[in-house]
């Protein structure tokens, strides 16, 4: 059983920065890739960035320029880099496989951007 836990959320002023933290049991980074998805309210949950096995990585239009996503494989851990927030960037933000398993959803971390 794969347990992803997220960390790192929290509040921030716009144009503030936040980094995200995804650990998960076992080694499932080299195999597998990863991506970083938020839900805001009212609002379908979506991807806002991935990274491929390889190292390549691909962001929504959304995040393009601001975010960066890495990962550890040694730590089984994946980053998100959140650079000039925007008050449109709150949401609950969940890792997961991408695509994603729909059992592997955890808890996720909490992002709000306000003054």
């Amino acid at each position: 059983q794969v347990h992803l836990v997220e960390s790192g959320g929290g509040l921030v002023q716009p144009g503030g920065s936040l980094r995200l933290s995804c650990a998960a049991s076992g080694s499932i980074f080299r195999i597998n890739n990863m991506g970083w998805y938020r839900q805001a309210p009212g609002k379908q949950r979506e991807l806002v960035a991935a990274i491929i096995m390889g190292g390549s990585t691909n962001y929504a239009d959304s995040a393009k320029g601001r975010f960066t996503i890495s990962r550890d494989n040694a730590k089984n851990t994946v980053y998100l880099q959140m650079n000039s927030l925007k008050p449109e960037d709150t949401a609950v933000y969940y890792c997961n496989f991408h695509p994603p398993i729909r059992g592997y959803w955890g808890q996720g971390t909490q992002v709000t951007v306000s003054s």
